[in-house]
């Protein structure tokens, strides 16, 4: 197989499967059954419900079942409920 010539660049192929693999490696976002729920568990997480209580709530009000656990980290990523430590002027 003759390919005119061209001649072997490593530096361009490192690059190349550099940049595959950052490709590969990006995360997907994959929706969350909890993000048709996000503004109530969001309001009823700030009224003082606790995440057994938000579970409750979807199997009853919406039969979604869902562990305590899995709210508990989707209602950490939601950046409405961050908690930002005030930061004290010296």
């Amino acid at each position: 197989m003759n390919r005119d010539r061209e001649t072997f660049d490593a530096q361009v192929e490192v690059e190349r499967i550099r940049a595959r693999r950052a490709e590969a490696r990006r995360r997907l976002y994959r929706r969350s059954r909890l993000d048709r729920y996000r503004a109530e568990l969001v309001a009823m997480k700030r009224a003082g419900a606790s995440c057994a209580d938000l579970v409750e709530w979807l199997r009853i009000k919406h039969r979604c079942r869902i562990n305590r656990s899995s709210v508990d980290r989707y209602l950490k990523k939601l950046p409405e409920l961050a908690t930002t430590a005030p930061t004290e002027q010296i």
